[in-house]
């Protein structure tokens, strides 16, 4: 079951997709999403209507902050998705998905995404057996990622890998939560991706 959930605000009908920036706080009534469903900002409870490129535009700005990534990064994935044969947009939502610091945070080894790149950056985490300090290194199928020796006997991690033990994991990934470890079993589809996005506005957006 998808824990992507959606708010509509009462003042302007517009939705606010809950991404789960804030890690475990979205789970609960303090998430900024539950405690303010409606747009940031002075005008924030005003009615408008968004159309044509707002909509496009909102479509990247949502798959960008989802997987928390720069504006330059995000350019950098699509323009390698557009020279990949077949449908651009779901190519580009598999890469995504293959990013080191998404699978991380997918099979429950960190809080959030921006947890997940702060521990690859500073070396936790190993990939074939190889040290790896780069979160948008791609993963492919039959690598093994795991935390390293020195990382994993370290009482914080273990406690995370326990709190998400029931976290469900996307069928392309196998975890062993004992060794701590993960296998990527296959390249992830569009219906492994559980986030509401209408990936085909992006490419009309970059396609202007």
């Amino acid at each position: 079951m998808s824990m992507e959930r959606k708010s509509i605000c009462r003042y302007c009908r517009v939705e606010r997709t809950k991404l789960f920036l804030k890690g475990s706080k979205c789970l609960t009534d303090k998430c900024p999403v539950e405690r303010r469903p409606y747009p940031p900002g002075e005008h924030g409870r005003m009615r408008r209507r968004i159309l044509g490129y707002g909509i496009q535009l909102r479509e990247k700005q949502k798959l960008k902050r989802y997987y928390a990534m720069s504006e330059k990064q995000f350019k950098l994935f699509f323009q390698r998705a557009e020279r990949k044969r077949g449908i651009t947009g779901e190519i580009l939502l598999s890469m995504l998905e293959r990013r080191l610091d998404n699978v991380v945070y997918l099979i429950g080894f960190s809080h959030s995404r921006f947890h997940a790149r702060q521990m690859i950056t500073h070396g936790h985490f190993s990939v074939n057996g190889r040290k790896v300090t780069a979160p948008s290194m791609l993963v492919t199928k039959g690598d093994v990622l795991a935390f390293r020796e020195r990382s994993a006997g370290h009482e914080e991690y273990k406690a995370i890998v326990e709190f998400n033990k029931n976290k469900t994991v996307p069928g392309w990934v196998e975890v062993d939560r004992d060794n701590m470890a993960a296998k990527v079993l296959s390249f992830p589809t569009r219906e492994d991706v559980s986030m509401p996005i209408e990936e085909h506005l992006v490419v009309e957006l970059y396609s202007r």
